[in-house]
């Protein structure tokens, strides 16, 4: 399958502007550049994180560490520090001075902040009241390629204390949140990316949230601990019977106009770019550790 086949197939039929590799991300701290070699092997995507991974006073050290990281620019991605920051243009010359032209904006709000970095390609990490509310204009930038958000900081920057019930599913602010980074990704054709599942050592819990999100069309789910990577990866992974029954969908389509029946179930235009989807994910799976 080329490349431009799984853009398209990607989201049904609309070619989004940048496609990951695999559903699985993972956070590493610059500081500790000893595990960067790991974390290429094992993830699809490496998030080499300046920000809230590293402590103030290592940050100098991670930048320099960052600008000897011999890591491949197609699957890396380094966050940033926000805008306003003192740590935020020192991160922009690090990664000026390296091969790494994609990076994710910690606390992104608003689209100009987006634009003012082309022209590197930006993940926005909406994270915030203002980055949440204008998630439409950010996922509009020119440069933007992913919208990503956040549960944690949001409900810190409104005074609260947990984006999470007691049993571990997400709070209406953070449902209402992830909707929307997902709804305004779509309109402007670019992928998504689902928060980060903080309690590592619940691996069922982090199936469950990795298994809805690769149903509601998110493009992948960022984890904070290698074994995070094989349960995202296969939360993502359709199933043998829903590849089976896309392929027969795409096969009766060719031969089909309009509505049709396929066994027990009526086939119109959303089952179609849903078949396409479940191939596309099939396709994009994520490599084994």
């Amino acid at each position: 399958m080329r490349a431009r086949d799984i853009d398209t197939l990607s989201t049904g039929g609309v070619a989004l502007r940048w496609v990951a590799p695999g559903p699985a991300f993972l956070f590493c701290p610059a500081d500790h550049p000893e595990r960067f070699a790991k974390a290429a092997r094992l993830a699809d995507v490496v998030l080499i994180d300046l920000e809230d991974g590293v402590a103030r006073d290592r940050r100098d050290f991670a930048r320099q560490a960052l600008r000897s990281a011999n890591l491949d620019p197609d699957v890396t991605i380094v966050r940033i520090n926000p805008v306003g920051t003192d740590e935020h243009q020192r991160d922009l010359d690090a990664v000026m001075a390296t091969d790494f032209r994609r990076v994710m904006l910690a606390k992104t709000t608003t689209a100009t902040q987006i634009c003012d970095l082309a022209p590197l390609e930006v993940i926005a990490l909406c994270e915030t009241p203002a980055g949440v509310r204008n998630a439409d204009e950010i996922a509009a930038c020119p440069n933007t390629i992913a919208l990503m958000w956040g549960a944690e900081d949001l409900v810190a920057a409104l005074g609260g204390n947990a984006s999470r019930h007691v049993d571990g599913s997400l709070s209406d602010l953070s449902r209402y949140a992830r909707a929307r980074a997902l709804l305004e990704a779509g309109c402007h054709e670019v992928g998504a990316l689902d928060t980060v599942f903080l309690n590592f050592g619940d691996l069922e819990g982090q199936r469950v949230e990795a298994e809805d999100a690769a149903a509601m069309g998110f493009m992948a789910t960022p984890c904070v601990h290698p074994s995070q990577i094989a349960v995202v990866r296969e939360a993502y992974r359709p199933t043998d019977e829903q590849v089976r029954f896309a392929r027969e969908v795409l096969a009766f389509t060719e031969g089909s106009g309009g509505v049709f029946r396929l066994g027990d179930v009526m086939v119109d235009g959303p089952v179609i770019a849903q078949a396409r989807r479940v191939l596309a994910r099939a396709g994009l799976a994520g490599r084994s550790p």
